[in-house]
């Protein structure tokens, strides 16, 4: 079975995700050393778009067209994958478990073969603002956000927690643009004391280190796609790094990278054998993650799957994943994860 995907090897997001693929293909590596899926080997196709809408569209029509994939399996990112939903719909692409947490993936009439797989980011804001609001109720919230779904939903969700008007300040900035100095300055200047961050990893280093140098020490909230503290510590550095991320607070929703669940141990082995060496980080978790649901949708479509089966088995709702809440798979839902854990430094 060939499936492929679309994600930053290379740009301002590789170094934040780069690894997730790689986990991804150290997993399905494992899985086809153990027999595969109903006898069936994996093989996943990558190929990298730079976090780059207009790359994004010129490598998902190759996957399709020319490697002939039975699926796309978590494309990754909110403006790149959505520059290739209408096509993949239309050409009936099982679309399966997007990274990101965009809601425009659960729409289940308007893109039936569209499943995502991050929990959404109106669900992070509404938790991160949330947990602002029951630990520290006298702070000034803001938000840092992308100028696209990710920052839109993301406030959205806040709002839902602190009520309309109860960010204080946002600031939004765009990923082709690798200074936010502007931005953090005017979070700075409205005496922001908690930010909420719709940040890729790089990015959330990037307004932590540019706050630093202005002498501005904020509490960061994090959602689930900026907050792998390990890949804040590569761009912060070993040094400064845990002295700037004092206090972190982040969202999650699969097995935690300091637990000690039975995921957590098999993906360690996992890593050490077919990773080459990779460090053991949350994206690790995170490829893993999704390279064991899909094997799990793949074996419920049956000995001779065919698209229209895999779609079936992800939307009959009895796929269980390994997150910390249910997955919310269903006919009337695109989506996987419907809440979060939150995670502090």
């Amino acid at each position: 079975v060939t499936i492929g995907t679309h994600t930053p090897l290379t740009g301002p997001a590789a170094a934040g995700y780069s690894s997730i693929s790689a986990a991804a293909s150290a997993y399905f590596a494992y899985l086809n050393d153990n027999g595969g899926v109903h006898g069936r080997s994996i093989e996943f196709i990558v190929k990298d778009d730079g976090y780059n809408p207009a790359n994004t569209q010129t490598v998902v029509r190759e996957l399709v067209q020319q490697d002939e994939v039975f699926a796309i399996v978590n494309g990754l990112g909110t403006p790149t994958h959505t520059a290739v939903l209408d096509y993949l719909n239309q050409n009936e692409v099982p679309d399966l478990f997007v990274a990101s947490g965009s809601t425009s993936w659960n729409q289940p009439e308007k893109y039936p073969y569209t499943f995502g797989f991050n929990a959404d980011y109106i669900v992070e804001g509404a938790a991160l603002a949330q947990y602002a609001a029951d630990t520290r109720p006298d702070a000034t919230v803001c938000l840092l956000g992308q100028d696209d779904d990710f920052g839109d939903e993301l406030i959205e969700g806040a709002e839902l927690a602190l009520g309309e008007g109860g960010l204080a300040h946002v600031e939004r900035y765009s990923v082709s643009n690798q200074d936010v100095s502007a931005q953090i300055g005017a979070l700075k200047g409205a005496g922001c004391e908690i930010v909420l961050l719709a940040t890729i990893n790089g990015f959330t280093a990037l307004a932590v280190g540019t706050a630093a140098q202005l002498g501005w020490f904020p509490t960061w909230f994090s959602s689930s796609s900026g907050a792998d503290y390990p890949t804040l510590l590569g761009y912060l550095g070993e040094e400064n790094g845990p002295k700037l991320l004092q206090g972190f607070v982040g969202t999650n929703y699969l097995p935690s990278l300091g637990g000690d669940s039975e995921w957590v141990t098999l993906f360690r082995e996992i890593n050490d054998e077919y990773n080459d060496g990779a460090a053991f980080d949350g994206n690790t978790i995170f490829g893993m993650s999704v390279a064991h649901l899909f094997a799990e949708a793949l074996a419920a479509a049956g000995e001779n799957p065919t698209r229209a089966a895999l779609v079936e088995a992800v939307t009959s709702g009895g796929l269980n994943g390994n997150g910390v809440v249910p997955l919310a798979f269903g006919a009337d839902s695109h989506a996987a994860y419907l809440g979060d854990g939150i995670t502090t430094v």
